[in-house]
C-alpha cells in the first residue's frame, strides 16, 4: 500500500533533505526547486515511507531501487534540462527521477524493462499531473523511432559509453551514463554541431546495471 498525503511533516522533511544534498554541491536552483515539488514518499511502500527523505537509495522490488536523492540531483544538474526539451531516460523505475524531469518542463520519453514497474510509475506520473512517453523494452537500444533527443540520461549501470544511445542524441545534445561494472564512472557526453562527441568523466557511482542487448547480460 501507498499514501499519497502530503503533509507538512513531508515538505519539511524535503525541505531539509534539498539542505543536505544542496550541502553536498547541487547548485542548480532549478534542480533543487525540482526535488523539493516531488514527493518521494508517493513511490515508496507505505512500510518505507519513513526513510523516504534520507539522502539514499531504497528497494522498489524487482531487483530495482529507487536512486538517492544526490545521485537524482546530480545525474540532473549535468543534464542541463531546460522546459521544452525532448529528453530520453533509461531505465524508468519507480518514475521518480523522470518525475524530476518534467518538474522542469521537459517533454518525457522513459523505456523500462520490467513492465511492473512501468506500470507503477504512469501511476505514479497521473497522480502529479505529468504525462511522459513510456515504453516498456530494452532500453539499452533506446527509443529509436522517437529519435533525437536533446537530452538522454541513463540510470542504469553501461559496460560502456553507448554508440546505440548516442546516435539518438542531436547535435548539441548532452548525455549522462553511469559505465562500469562494480562501481560506475558517471560520464557526461556532449554531441558537438558536427557530430562528434565531447566527453566529460565525472564522480564515481553505484547503480544497478543495464540489462540488454547492448547493456550487461541478465
Amino acid at each position: 500500500m501507498r499514501s499519497f498525503v502530503d503533509s507538512f511533516k513531508h515538505k519539511g522533511l524535503r525541505n531539509k533533505l534539498v539542505e543536505t544534498i544542496h550541502k553536498k554541491g547541487i547548485t542548480d536552483k532549478a534542480v533543487l526547486q525540482a526535488i523539493n515539488s516531488i514527493p518521494r514518499h508517493w513511490f515508496l511502500d507505505s512500510a518505507m515511507a519513513d526513510h523516504a527523505y534520507q539522502d539514499k537509495a531504497l528497494p522498489i522490488g524487482e531487483g530495482q531501487t529507487i536512486s538517492q536523492p544526490f545521485t537524482v540531483a546530480y545525474q540532473t544538474q549535468f543534464l542541463q534540462v531546460a522546459a521544452g526539451m525532448k529528453v530520453l531516460e533509461i531505465g524508468t523505475g519507480s518514475g521518480y527521477q523522470g518525475a524530476v524531469i518534467c518538474a522542469l518542463g521537459a517533454q518525457l520519453f522513459s523505456v523500462e524493462r520490467i513492465a511492473s514497474l512501468s506500470k507503477s510509475a504512469q501511476i505514479m506520473f497521473k497522480k502529479l499531473g505529468y504525462m511522459p512517453n513510456l515504453l516498456v523494452g530494452d532500453g539499452s537500444l533506446g527509443w529509436p523511432q522517437m529519435a533525437p533527443f536533446d537530452r538522454i540520461i541513463v540510470t542504469a549501470a553501461a559496460p560502456e559509453i553507448s554508440h546505440q544511445l548516442y546516435a539518438q542524441l542531436k547535435p548539441g545534445g548532452i548525455m549522462i551514463i553511469p559505465v562500469g561494472e562494480k562501481v560506475q564512472v558517471m560520464y557526461r557526453v556532449m554531441k558537438t554541431a558536427d557530430g562528434e562527441p565531447k566527453t566529460e568523466k565525472l564522480e564515481q557511482f553505484r547503480f544497478v546495471p543495464l540489462i540488454g542487448e547492448a547493456g550487461f547480460k541478465p
